[in-house]
């Protein structure tokens, strides 16, 4: 398997490896698939063959309970998802840039700028 979390589509990408495919990554980054002949393709993961490209960090475990399943079962997976008591249920309901307005989408652009400095 290869597989990515955020922005690590883009290095599996600008690797070359996700040249015609669906894809998904982080969502301020999601332009950039194209850049590398990826397919933006909306999901918490997206699974073509043995590669699996999850969005942000927080899919990350979505996509790895996904995996457990596919190497092992379903129990396996369930087991896995409550011993690292994976049980989302945020306060909020601006987790996506379809769920936010225009204003909280610009304020976590520039939180995001101002941390890269």
């Amino acid at each position: 398997w290869t597989t990515s979390v955020c922005t690590g589509s883009l290095v599996l990408g600008a690797a070359g490896l996700l040249r015609g495919l669906p894809a998904t990554t982080y969502w301020a980054s999601r332009s950039y698939l194209a850049k590398f002949g990826a397919t933006y393709t909306p999901g918490r993961f997206v699974e073509t063959g043995k590669i699996i490209t999850a969005a942000g960090v927080s899919a990350g475990i979505d996509m790895g309970l996904h995996l457990a399943a596919r190497l092992s079962d379903v129990k396996v997976a369930q087991a896995m998802q409550l011993a690292v008591e994976y049980d989302p249920d945020p306060p909020y309901d601006t987790g996506s840039p379809e769920k936010a307005d225009a204003a909280t989408e610009a304020l976590a652009l520039e939180l995001i700028d101002a941390a890269a400095r």
